[in-house]
C-alpha cells in the first residue's frame, strides 16, 4: 500500500535506522521497528523488519507473528526458514522439522533451502538427534567447492556438528574449509580452530585497562515528523 508523502518518509528514516543497527545495538534497531510498526503496520516491508528485530532481541513469539503478517501480506516463502527457526526459538524444534518437510520450502530459491537446511539440521541438534543433524547438513552444497554467501556458514554448521559427536579431525578440516570461504567474517571459524589447538586471546584496553568504546550518539527514532530530542522510544 502507499503512504502519505511525509508519513513514508517518517517510516522510511525509522526502516533505515532498523538496517543500521540491527546487529551492533538491536534492543535500539527494534526501538525504531516499533515506531515504524506503529506508523505503517500495514507495510509488508515494515512487519517483515519488526519481525527481524524482535528476532534479533529474541523475542520469537512477537517474530514469527510479524513474519506470518508480512507472508500474508506478499504471499512470499522467503521468510519461511526464519520462521521455523523462530520455532526453535520457542523451544518448538518439532513444529521446525515438520515446517522442513511443507511444500514451501520446494518454492525457496537456493540460498533460502540452504538456510532451511541448517535450521532443520539445528532442530534435529535441539532434539538430541546429533548423528541425524549430521546426515541433513552432508549435501551437495556442502561437497560443492564453489562459494556462494552460504558457504561458510553451511561449512561451519557441519564443523560443529562434527565436533559435538566428538569427530575432532573431521570437524578441524571442515572449520578450516569455512574459514576458507568465510571472506566477510560470518564465522567465528578462525576461533574455533585456534580453541581446537589450545591458542588463547587477550583482549588488548587501553592504559586505565578499559575499552574505547565509541563515544557517537544515535539519533532518536522519528514520530509523524516529530524530531523531539528528548523523547525515548518506546517499545
Amino acid at each position: 500500500m502507499s503512504l502519505p508523502k511525509t508519513l513514508a518518509e517518517d517510516v522510511s528514516r525509522n526502516l533505515v535506522m532498523v538496517a543500521r543497527l540491527i546487529d551492533e545495538d538491536p534492543e535500539q534497531a527494534y526501538a525504531y521497528a516499533r515506531i515504524a510498526l506503529r506508523l505503517a503496520s500495514r507495510v509488508a516491508a515494515v512487519r517483515e523488519a519488526a519481525g527481524f528485530a524482535a528476532y534479533a532481541t529474541q523475542k520469537y513469539s512477537e517474530a514469527l507473528a510479524e513474519f506470518r503478517a508480512a507472508k500474508r501480506m506478499t504471499g512470499s516463502v522467503e521468510l519461511w526458514p526464519v520462521m521455523a527457526d523462530c520455532e526453535r526459538g520457542l523451544g518448538r524444534p518439532e513444529r521446525a522439522m515438520a515446517m522442513a518437510g511443507e511444500p514451501e520450502v520446494q518454492k525457496l530459491d537456493k540460498a533460502g533451502q540452504v538456510e532451511m537446511r541448517l535450521v532443520a539440521a539445528g532442530a534435529r541438534r535441539d532434539m538430541g538427534q546429533l548423528d541425524a543433524a549430521i546426515v541433513t547438513l552432508q549435501s551437495s552444497e556442502l561437497a560443492s567447492n564453489a562459494v556462494h554467501p552460504w558457504t561458510a556458514r553451511l561449512r561451519y554448521a557441519y564443523a560443529d556438528a562434527l565436533l559435538a559427536a566428538g569427530r575432532e579431525d573431521e570437524a578441524r578440516e571442515w572449520f578450516g574449509k569455512a574459514l576458507e570461504a568465510d571472506k566477510d567474517g560470518s564465522t567465528d571459524a578462525s576461533d574455533r580452530l585456534a580453541e581446537m589447538d589450545g591458542v588463547e586471546f587477550v583482549d588488548a584496553l587501553d592504559e586505565d585497562g578499559e575499552d574505547d568504546g565509541d563515544d557517537g550518539v544515535t539519533p532518536e527514532p522519528v514520530v509523524d515528523g516529530d524530531e523531539d530530542k528528548d523523547r525515548t522510544p518506546e517499545a
